[in-house]
């Protein structure tokens, strides 16, 4: 393969939400926007701001609002990685009744609840990229997880040909996507038995506790061959590690995101730090897209899978172009 990944099948399942949890177009609510029209307000809640993925996110999702005059998207609430903060925030927008909730869940379990309460509510539910255990929101958008995992899986597959020591740095153990990533890597690197999964810790998608693990790591096992981690910050945290014993020459490394900005997985290809990386969609203008649509009574998808490609040094440059929304957004 082969600098492009095919398109991951986009799954669009328009339904009628049962009893409780209508998607019907809300009345505007948000006091007058230009030339006294109504505006939708819409409310979102961010499960930590910290990720470079979650910063791009807000950055994109505020940029592509704007581009809906009567849309109003309220100042994004952080959760910090904290369950109990991100319920209360859902409960705020809920008593504020914004015409359109979108949440990013820090977790499943925790959530659930507070999504059903604005379902009850009558108030639209987007989630973004992370489960609940509920099914009453309107829609879903994100993208296939275990999909994602099985390429970095076959990558590694291609990378260690005469198989290997792994380690695999995971996101928060409770999130659906770390379960999807490590299960999809894990199938996939099952053909070739020579490649071992010696080691996998939780790193919560941070960079900054990626690295002390990767040194734990260094100092255990004499061998490593290649680092899967679930995002760019937590690999390049492991890159870094490496780096400073002088045994990243030694090492593949393999991450998931794929921004384009300085400090992110593309230009990490670019740059050798990473051998691969594969860009996880933010979603953002799928978002807005999606909360303009049901402010305005229009039928949505269920649930929306986004594409994927996969980055290599041969398609890095093309891929941050196509990509970079620098001269659009600040930050």
């Amino acid at each position: 393969m082969k600098s492009l990944i095919r398109p991951l099948v986009a799954v669009v399942a328009v339904v009628t939400l049962a009893a409780g949890c209508a998607s019907k177009a809300p009345s505007a609510s948000g006091g007058s926007g230009a030339g006294g029209k109504k505006q939708f307000v819409v409310g979102y809640s961010q499960s930590n701001n910290a990720e470079p993925y979650r910063a791009q996110l807000n950055l994109q999702l505020e940029y592509f609002m704007k581009q809906h005059p009567d849309m109003k998207l309220l100042p994004i609430a952080d959760a910090h990685q904290s369950s109990a903060t991100q319920v209360s925030q859902v409960q705020n927008f809920i008593q504020q009744k914004v015409d359109v909730l979108i949440v990013s869940p820090n977790e499943p379990a925790p959530l659930t609840a507070a999504v059903q309460q604005a379902c009850q509510a009558k108030i639209p539910v987007i989630i973004l990229d992370r489960s609940v255990n509920t099914d009453c929101y309107t829609s879903f958008i994100g993208g296939d997880n275990y999909e994602i995992g099985k390429l970095a899986g076959q990558e590694a597959v291609k990378q260690l040909p005469n198989g290997g020591n792994v380690v695999e740095l995971r996101g928060i153990m409770s999130d659906q996507p770390q379960i999807d990533r490590d299960k999809g890597f894990r199938d996939a690197v099952k053909a070739n038995p020579k490649i071992k999964i010696v080691a996998d810790r939780e790193a919560k998608w941070l960079k900054d506790s990626a690295v002390p693990i990767m040194q734990q790591w260094l100092s255990k096992y004499p061998k490593i061959d290649l680092v899967y981690g679930h995002n760019d910050p937590m690999t390049l945290g492991a890159y870094l590690a490496a780096k400073a014993q002088h045994r990243e020459s030694q090492i593949k490394f393999i991450g998931i995101d794929g921004l384009a900005i300085p400090d992110g997985g593309i230009r990490a290809v670019q740059l050798g730090e990473l051998t691969s990386t594969f860009v996880y969609p933010t979603c953002a203008k799928e978002a807005a897209a999606t909360a303009y649509a049901i402010a305005h009574g229009q039928q949505v998808g269920k649930k929306q899978v986004l594409h994927t490609t996969q980055v290599t040094k041969e398609n890095a440059a093309q891929l941050y172009k196509q990509y970079d929304m620098s001269g659009k957004i600040s930050g």
